[in-house]
């Protein structure tokens, strides 16, 4: 994560006059240095996902149509190629513990980590966002929608809504203050980054006074979406440029389609 610890020092010791770092440090910015690791996390876990292309893992029986694949693809920014590359890649996954067709925690934990036996809240925040039914698994559709949030093209109110519920965990309907000390605190000590104490509760003070417009101490959705719009630098961390073009970022899937586009 040195490219993060680099990036997140390059904000800090940016050479603007004193004013306007002080402007700038004043809003979201500051949440958005604090969670400048989320970057990393994010492409690294795509990068991870990509690599179980070549992984030995099952590949249990779950079939598409053409027009199942056609389907899922219309409601997301995926081409059908790249819907059936990412077909291939969870059947990989969803076959490497339980050998079901759906996808487990403990079998994300394995393509990310090589490990099952890890704690990592950003991965759990996200696994629970990504089980939109609730059911303790990842279905393929439910993949596939998750996977399309950090999409280049993907729509700004998904990204939005889908940031929320990351520091929403508890689904109150607020951004409450420890939950976002605790998402920070774990992203940034999951990619080796240290902030002290004092450091953090300015970022926080600072964010909160900036997007918590009545002051009940808590970030409603309404004002995340005002908030956020104000200062998209925060949703930089929901797109990765992989995900524009999956075949081509990813050859090795390549030489596996049975789907022409």
């Amino acid at each position: 994560m040195n490219a993060a610890a680099s990036t997140t020092a390059t904000v800090a010791g940016d050479a603007a006059s004193p004013s306007q770092r002080r402007d700038t440090f004043a809003i979201g910015d500051r949440l958005f240095t604090a969670t400048i690791s989320l970057v990393g996390m994010v492409q690294a876990f795509v990068l991870s996902l990509s690599r179980c292309f070549d992984f030995p893992f099952g590949r249990p029986r779950l079939a598409y149509s053409y027009e199942q694949l056609s389907r899922i693809a219309h409601r997301s920014p995926f081409t059908v190629n790249e819907v059936e590359a990412l077909l291939d890649l969870y059947k990989k996954l969803s076959g490497s513990v339980i050998d079901d067709g759906l996808l487990q925690k403990e079998e994300l934990k394995l393509a990310l980590f090589r490990t099952q036996a890890v704690d990592s809240l950003f991965l759990d925040r996200v696994f629970d966002i990504f089980d939109e039914k609730q059911n303790g698994v990842i279905e393929f559709e439910e993949f596939v929608h998750a996977l399309a949030v950090f999409h280049p093209l993907a729509p700004v109110d998904e990204k939005i809504n889908f940031a929320f519920r990351l520091y929403d965990p508890k689904q109150t309907g607020f951004i409450e203050r420890d939950e976002v000390r605790k998402m920070v605190i774990a992203t940034l000590l999951e990619s080796s980054i240290h902030l002290s104490n004092e450091a953090l509760e300015s970022i926080l003070e600072n964010t909160f006074a900036g997007a918590d417009v009545d002051k009940d101490g808590r970030i409603s959705k309404e004002e995340w979406i005002a908030f956020v719009l104000k200062h998209p630098s925060l949703l930089k961390i929901f797109t990765v440029d992989h995900l524009r073009n999956i075949t081509a970022a990813f050859p090795s899937f390549i030489f596996n389609t049975e789907v022409e586009d």
